[in-house]
Formats: structure tokens, sequence, C-alpha cells
């Protein structure tokens, strides 16, 4: 016996009663919890639909479905930072590594007392908050024409990707004053340093939400960003 539509239906109002909020999530609880209650009714046909869904959720333990959405993200996070390792080193590869050595050398040119690299580290900061800002809304207002949360749309727009480059910003920022000497070894750890972090930037802020649609459907074959 197969499941009708409605209880499809029922399964995914099931998911987010149970705190899935991301569509590709519900998706694939909904598909195990179907497979699952036909296989309990092969046994026992009698057995009612509600009865046979709260059996299979039980089998989840304690935490519901909460391991398995832990689970998906920790993955898809991985795949996201291979993704910015990816696009990271192509920079390093000709012909962008000219520009790159350019980047780096005009960095270098610039960096002449601490006024110069608080001023870089503060513009590098201000392009990360408007990036972030400007996902943010991009990603909302998707989601209120599609009324669809996908967990790797949200890890591609930027909601746990910032922390880390803030952070080293803001610790070189505290740890250099108005005394620091910019010896040449100081130079050009700045130079690279900046240049890297501005590439990071460009890659988690412009290059990869840019391919937001390609690596979505890539992961989701049922993605189709030209309904959103």
């Amino acid at each position: 016996m197969k499941l009708s539509q409605e209880q499809i239906e029922r399964l995914y109002e099931f998911t987010r009663q149970h705190y899935v909020e991301y569509y590709d999530l519900q998706t694939e609880l909904v598909d195990h919890l179907a497979n699952s209650i036909e296989e309990q009714w092969k046994e026992n046909p009698k057995l009612s639909f509600e009865t046979a869904l709260n059996i299979e959720f039980k089998k989840f333990g304690i935490f519901g479905f909460m391991d398995v959405v832990d689970q998906r993200r920790l993955a898809l996070k991985k795949k996201y930072n291979n993704l910015i390792w990816k696009h990271f080193k192509d920079f390093f590869t000709i012909p962008k590594i000219i520009v790159t050595l350019l980047i780096v050398l005009i960095v270098h040119y610039l960096i002449q007392s601490y006024s110069i690299v608080l001023s870089l580290f503060l513009t590098l900061i201000a392009f990360l908050f408007v990036g972030i800002t400007y996902m943010f809304i991009k990603n909302k207002i998707q989601f209120k024409k599609t009324g669809k949360k996908w967990l790797f749309k949200d890890i591609i727009f930027g909601y746990s990707s910032f922390t880390s480059i803030f952070y080293i910003q803001l610790q070189f920022i505290s740890r250099i004053d108005e005394s620091t000497t910019f010896g040449v070894f100081w130079t050009l750890f700045f130079s690279v340093l900046i240049t890297s972090l501005a590439l990071f930037e460009y890659i988690i802020c412009i290059e990869i939400p840019s391919k937001a649609e390609e690596y979505l459907k890539q992961t989701y074959p049922e993605y189709n960003l030209q309904k959103e």
C-alpha cells in the first residue's frame, strides 16, 4: 500500500512541527518516513498511518530529527569549505596568479604606516559587513517568494562563514599601534595577509554566491532557481 498525496503532505507538516525548517532535509526525512511506513504496512496492513508514523519517529531517539539535521549541516559545511579553498587556490594558477601578485605588490607599496594598515583592515571589515547585509536581504527576499529554505543555500549566503575572518582582522587591529615598526618582514607579511583576506572575502561575498544556482542544482537535483 502506497501513501496518498495527503499523507505525504502530512509528513512534511510533521517534520516542520519537529523543527526541521529546511525543505531539502524535510524531503529526505519524508522519503525515509514514507518508505518505512510502507514497509510497516506490508507486515501489518491494519496499522493506522499516524501509529506507523509515531513508531518510526521513536526510532530517531529523544532528540528526534536534530541528529540528522546536525549531521547534514556538518557535511554541507565541509562541502562549502572545500569550495572556498578550491576558488582560493585558483588565484594561484595562471593567469590569476599574475593578478594576485600584482595586488600583493600594490598593498606592499601602500603599507608605510600604522594608519594605512588600519585603513586597509577597516576597509575589509566594511566590505564584509556590506556583503553580509546584501546576501542576508537577498536570501530573505527569495525565501519570501518560495516559502522554502535550503540548508546549503543558507551556508552559501554566509551565515557561518564570516566569524573567523572578522576575528582575524580584529585581532591584528588590536595588536598593532602607532609605535609599530613596519620593516621589510612585517610589510611583506601584512601585504600577503591583507591580500589573502581580500581574496577570501571576494570568494565568499561575490564569486560563490554568483554561482549559487549551479552549486545548488548540483546538490539538489530538484532545485530550480528560475522558480524563485
